[in-house]
Parts: C-alpha cells; sequence; structure tokens
C-alpha cells in the first residue's frame, strides 16, 4: 500500500509519438487535506476511490489505497466533490522496464503536462526521455489534489 512515484514536467510533445495507448481522466476530491486526499476518478470504463496518506520527506513515497467502484458511483460521488474537477489526458510511454504515464491537462489546467513513474525502491533506475524535464516530486502545486483549487491557468 505503499506508493512509490517520481514526477517531472515534460518539455515537448515528442511523447506523443511514443504512447502505446492513452485515455481520458476525470477525477475529483472528497477530500484535499495533504494528510488524506480521498479521490474519485473515471477513466475508460472504470472508476476507483483512491485514499492517499500524506508523503515522505522525499516526497517519493506515501499511502496510497484504491478500490474499483462502479461507474454510476463515481458519477454520484463526483457531484458532491470539492470544486475544481480535474480533466486530462494520460498517454502510456514505455521507458525500458516502466511505463511512463504522462497527463496532458484540460480546463484550467491546460498548458500543464507532468510524467508520472512508478517505481518499486526509490533508488530505482529508470530510462529517462530527453523529454521528461525538471523534477517535481514532493512539489505540492504539481499534485492534483492542489491543481483542483489552485489551477495552472492562475500561476
Amino acid at each position: 500500500m505503499i506508493e512509490i512515484e517520481r514526477k517531472f514536467l515534460v518539455t515537448s510533445e515528442a511523447f506523443i509519438s511514443e504512447s502505446i495507448n492513452n485515455y481520458r481522466i476525470v477525477q475529483g476530491f472528497l477530500n484535499t487535506n495533504p494528510n488524506r486526499t480521498v479521490r474519485i476518478r473515471i477513466q475508460r470504463e472504470k472508476a476507483f476511490i483512491t485514499v492517499k496518506g500524506i508523503g515522505n520527506s522525499s516526497g517519493i513515497s506515501r499511502f496510497e489505497w484504491e478500490k474499483e467502484i462502479t461507474r454510476n458511483d463515481a458519477a454520484q460521488l463526483l457531484k458532491i466533490c470539492e470544486p475544481g474537477v480535474i480533466e486530462k489526458i494520460r498517454f502510456e510511454i514505455p521507458s525500458g522496464k516502466h511505463t511512463i504515464e504522462v497527463d496532458q491537462f484540460l480546463g484550467e489546467n491546460n498548458g500543464l503536462i507532468l510524467a508520472e513513474i512508478e517505481l518499486t525502491d526509490e533508488n530505482e533506475p529508470f530510462v529517462s526521455p530527453d523529454w521528461l524535464g525538471k523534477e517535481v516530486t514532493g512539489d505540492p502545486k504539481y499534485y492534483n489534489s492542489q491543481l483542483s483549487k489552485t489551477p495552472y491557468a492562475t500561476w
């Protein structure tokens, strides 16, 4: 139940041609308290409720619990989420033995493109594509829960 993830800015749209899959995500937050965020997400034909805890000092590791729920339940829960629903297109890009997920944000976060890579260990090496830019792991302003409250367009 510990998620180990690093997050980066993306410097170009070159990732699109390397993508093997993409899909739309709509998500809202029932709670954006940094100590325990509660997220509702619809992606493809599935929906999830996710609870995330506070990150460690590096921001790379944190508690994550997720359960699949029905799309109908998710749609109902999205109606009572805090203001600021996040919409994005997620691209999956193979990179060595990993898959990098690149989120191209829409709406009030349009123009922001972030890449995430999940690891099995905080120090696990990974292949870094040319379009992977500055690391923003642990910077709260890039958390989706914070983007829902302070969108990229307002920076």
